[in-house]
């Protein structure tokens, strides 16, 4: 597997450029602005993007969708919790103060325990609702792409429109707690460091303790 992990935008987001050795079929998730540099290290792998994919729908995570899908004809996949919850007015309308552009429409809408096929690898949905109501994880054995679910020794706030923190700690210890110790955590910012493991979490995380 090709995968490679980029820091991006003005708010830190972890970005991640995933594609398939054999066939060259790829994805970029969470392109959180510097698109150009994103861009280009697609293409210096060689890929053909076919999703860019987000975790969840917050403008800092999603603010390049339109630019990348335009440069690679890439469709946009979100689960479809975000992808209802971020068309919604109100919801653009206090988002905007972030002044980042929101996503365009999402092409591919999932659900829980759906697959999403990059050439012949296979990223397993997992939704973790909390920090928005549509918020998920990708799974991959042994990589784990967490967006703001779960960071290196924190977890992502919740108190935005959708988020709640009952919900979020009950996606953590019902589902992402559950996966095998060696699972490798990618978060979708470095706050506390740019990767961990499920083990880490268990034993360090004040949050899950």
């Amino acid at each position: 597997m090709i995968f490679k992990q980029l820091m991006v935008g003005s708010m830190g987001v972890c970005s991640y450029i995933i594609g398939c050795e054999e066939t060259k079929k790829g994805a970029v998730v969470d392109p959180g602005g510097d698109e150009n540099k994103i861009l280009d290290e697609v293409r210096s792998l060689g890929l053909e993007v076919e999703y860019i994919i987000a975790t969840h729908g917050h403008p800092d995570h999603v603010c390049g969708n339109r630019i990348i899908k335009e440069a690679t004809g890439g469709a946009i996949l979100m689960h479809e919790k975000d992808a209802e919850f971020f068309e919604n007015p109100e919801t653009q309308s206090y988002f905007s103060m972030l002044g980042l552009e929101p996503s365009p429409p999402a092409d591919v809408r999932v659900q829980e325990g759906d697959i999403v096929k990059i050439g012949k690898l296979e990223f397993k949905v997992i939704h973790t609702p909390g920090h928005t109501p549509g918020g998920m994880c990708l799974y991959c054995e042994p990589d784990l792409i967490t967006g703001d679910t779960l960071f290196a020794g924190g977890v992502g706030r919740t108190d935005f429109p959708g988020g709640s923190y009952d919900e979020l700690i009950n996606s953590l210890k019902t589902k992402l707690l559950s996966l095998p110790d060696e699972t490798i955590v990618w978060p979708g910012h470095g706050y506390g460091g740019m990767q961990s493991t499920i083990a880490d979490e268990k034993r360090s995380n004040p949050y899950l303790r």
